[in-house]
């Protein structure tokens, strides 16, 4: 595979992919990191609900520079804007909505992605990351759906879509659909499916990324 040929969509290209294909009226919370670009990329006239384990539920896109609110922050402390009728709740509240299964989707980042499903998006193991797994549990266990939005590989060229994931899981078996730069695929029962490539992308290419077997439609 040429690496020159395939540029891959930009992270905010990943990120207005996924926001495409979010359907009307749902209810979806944005996980910390690259997932929440995608509130920049759902225009106010579509009644989509973006939650924040906060306490928000209603985000919109982020703030011009100059216009930030320091009351207002999302989960990883970036400054937010509401939508028309948004909801601020207590944190308890918050976790009873992704605990009652009243999200209708979460996207999170992602370490691995194992093609059974499995997720690990809390820890390498390396010095300094986060203490314990956090939020990142009960939404992937609690959300009807999971989407996972990352690079589909490591800064060094290492699949972080994986027959088995090496790194602690963050929830099993619960993810139902990945956007890189490189694809969108679907997790199967089968497996890993590709559902689409980036531009200049073939299967071929995005399979020699790729830790697991990736089926064709």
């Amino acid at each position: 595979m040429s690496e020159t040929r395939i540029k891959g969509w930009s992270r905010t290209e990943m990120a207005a992919r996924a926001a495409a294909d979010i359907p009307e009226g749902w209810a979806v919370n944005l996980g910390i990191g690259l997932p929440t670009l995608i509130a920049n990329y759902v225009p106010a006239e579509r009644e989509v609900m973006f939650h924040s384990e906060n306490g928000v539920l209603g985000v919109g896109p982020a703030p011009d520079a100059g216009a930030e609110d320091i009351w207002l922050i999302n989960a990883g402390k970036q400054p937010i804007t509401l939508r028309p009728g948004a909801s601020i709740v207590g944190q308890a509240d918050s976790f009873g909505i992704i605990r009652g299964g009243h999200l209708d989707l979460c996207v999170l980042g992602g370490y691995e992605v194992a093609a059974n499903g499995d997720l690990a998006n809390w820890s390498t193991g390396k010095p300094g990351e986060a203490p314990a797994v956090g939020g990142a549990m009960d939404l992937g266990a609690g959300a009807k759906r999971v989407w996972v939005l990352m690079e589909h590989t490591t800064r060094d060229g290492r699949p972080k879509l994986v027959e088995r994931c090496a790194y602690p899981l963050t929830a099993l078996g619960s993810v139902t659909r990945i956007y890189t730069d490189l694809a969108v695929i679907d997790v199967t029962k089968q497996g890993f499916l590709l559902r689409d490539c980036a531009p200049g992308a073939s299967h071929a290419d995005v399979q020699v990324k790729t830790g697991a077997t990736l089926h064709r439609q």
